[in-house]
């Protein structure tokens, strides 16, 4: 393997299955989309975990300030952080996508006390075993960072940049879209905050982070099949992780559905 098309067409089956997975379909109500949030809203924040790791490593962070060694790599990364980490926010001010992310679940009524409370932890003593542990996120939400930070703690600089660009909330289908929609509209209005979440990072990845994204992969890589193959194990190590936890938010759904009671 030697270029970007080839790795893509690889992975095509991984991201078949979790874009037509059945997870969509269990989403019929807002309880239903509450289950979804609240254990999604940990891969948001992971998103953006994998995304800082690259700029610690591509971007000149540290002080006394020395310039990057890889000026592309520097450019695309901190383009993608200016749109993740301060977003327009709808309402005239700015915030990261991740921000935008908890309105929304506030707005809905799902439950953010365990994400607020493992920011909290995390603040404090910067344990992430210990935050999580003592947060109580939903158990698959857990393992889903505990697997990230696995990456991360490797310091695989081509391992990180490909997990975040194959793992990303491009896996969130149309379909989707349209069945927050209809939730919407038959909660008067609820998800508006969830609907522009949707657009802004629908806009800001099809149209920009992407193909940015995409164009850091072929300059890590190069020619080097070596590092495409270390690329292909990343993503797919993302793209499996990911589909346990739809898994696990599926059955979670199915288990919660008073069809079941």
């Amino acid at each position: 393997m030697h270029s970007l098309n080839e790795l893509k067409t690889t992975l095509e089956p991984y991201r078949h299955q979790l874009i037509d997975h059945s997870l969509y379909a269990a989403i019929t109500d807002l309880a239903s989309l509450r289950v979804f949030m609240e254990h999604h809203v940990f891969a948001v924040w992971d998103f953006m975990s994998l995304l800082k790791a690259l700029q610690n490593r591509f971007t000149g962070l540290e002080t006394p300030w020395h310039p990057a060694g890889n000026r592309l790599a520097c450019r695309l990364i901190n383009e993608i952080v200016l749109g993740e980490e301060s977003d327009e926010d709808g309402r005239g001010g700015y915030a990261s996508h991740f921000e935008l992310y908890l309105r929304s679940m506030t707005d809905c009524g799902c439950d953010v006390r365990p994400m607020h409370e493992f920011l909290e932890r995390l603040q404090h003593d910067r344990d992430l075993l210990s935050a999580l542990n003592e947060s109580s996120p939903p158990p698959a939400s857990q393992r889903f960072v505990h697997s990230t930070f696995e990456l991360i703690e490797r310091g695989d600089s081509i391992e990180i940049a490909s997990a975040f660009t194959f793992g990303r909330e491009d896996l969130l289908p149309d379909v989707f879209r349209k069945i927050v929609e209809r939730i919407d509209r038959e909660e008067s209005g609820t998800l508006q905050s969830f609907l522009f979440y949707l657009d802004r990072h629908i806009e800001l990845d099809e149209d920009r982070h992407g193909p940015m994204a995409d164009r850091l992969m072929i300059d890590l890589c190069g020619e080097d099949a070596n590092a495409w193959k270390r690329a292909e194990q990343a993503a797919i190590g993302a793209l499996e992780s990911r589909l346990a936890l739809w898994d696990a938010i599926t059955a979670e759904m199915v288990t919660q559905s008073p069809a079941t009671c």
